[in-house]
């Protein structure tokens, strides 16, 4: 049974941090192990010893590190809210140490896949489908983060840039470029837009509005959006949501020869570490093209 603080700090990760259901549904699990793993103490009442002992008895029931490594980024965060909240005084998470888990490469999806997205995405009818393939063609040709995405002011549009200055982590700037495919996709939404805004009710400045309390588009609305784009074009959901698009846009430039330094610099890493994953990505689907095409690679 949930207590009511993990019901409280569930509430908060919905509310502030814009949790997915899938996500809280996995932190309220994770902390509901700690909770009978600690028994009567519970998480309120549990020192250092009994969280670490905790934690380290996840690896003799042969959890995964990638499970333990998000039990105990629920943990920790958890902490860190009852210390907000005045509840605790100190954090006993505060000495565990990450798992140590490989890298995974990062999901992507084929240039058939984004054609499909944006097929689905035609066959709406009205608005929303214009404004769909609007997003998508946005972040496919340019490799913006899901939330520099949504937060693009119209303002910004108007006057059909070849590129947009975007403000991204760090508060530092890059340029973005926009194809022509993605230019033509925001002045056809530009016009559903306008129109359906009532009369002499002021303009808003955001490119995808909503009545959203930020005023836009949502993360976790698009990622829905995306989802059924998916289901539409025959593509497992799993597969699809607003980051792979950045990763599409990487991937599919390293497979095309783009040098890793201007990829770099387009996805605004700050470290050219960060950057070489996709070079794993191009790799194997190159290495897969050669063996399922070349005549020398093929088994008699």
């Amino acid at each position: 049974m949930t207590t009511p603080q993990v019901e409280a700090f569930l509430e908060m990760m919905a509310v502030e941090r814009d949790a997915s259901p899938h996500t809280l549904s996995a932190y309220a699990r994770d902390l509901a192990d700690v909770e009978m793993a600690l028994g009567k103490v519970g998480l309120l009442g549990a020192d250092e010893g009994a969280i670490e002992a905790w934690f380290s008895g996840m690896a003799t029931r042969g959890l995964s590190a990638a499970t333990a490594a998000r039990r105990r980024s629920a943990v920790r965060q958890f902490y860190r809210f009852a210390l907000g909240e005045g509840w605790r005084i100190d954090d006993p998470s505060r000495r565990l140490d990450a798992p140590k888990q490989g890298r995974p490469l990062p999901r992507t999806l084929t240039r058939e896949e984004v054609v499909g997205l944006l097929t689905a995405a035609a066959g709406r009818e009205g608005g929303g489908g214009v404004r769909m393939i609007a997003l998508v063609e946005l972040a496919y040709a340019s490799g913006l983060r899901v939330s520099e995405l949504l937060a693009l002011r119209v303002e910004a549009v108007r006057r059909d840039p070849a590129y947009l200055i975007v403000r991204g982590k760090g508060g530092k700037e890059r340029l973005a470029p926009l194809n022509a495919s993605a230019r033509e996709a925001v002045k056809a939404w530009l016009v559903v837009r306008d129109a359906r805004r009532p009369e002499k009710v002021p303009d808003s400045p955001w490119l995808f509005p909503s009545g959203a309390a930020s005023g836009h588009l949502t993360p976790r609305r698009f990622a829905q959006m995306l989802d059924q784009a998916a289901i539409d074009a025959g593509i497992e959901r799993a597969r699809v949501s607003p980051h792979v698009l950045r990763h599409a846009f990487a991937t599919h430039l390293l497979e095309g020869g783009a040098d890793l330094r201007v990829v770099q610099t387009l996805l605004g890493h700050a470290d050219i570490a960060t950057t070489q994953i996709y070079t794993h990505v191009a790799t194997d689907r190159l290495t897969q093209v050669v063996n399922r095409h070349h005549p020398l690679a093929r088994d008699e």
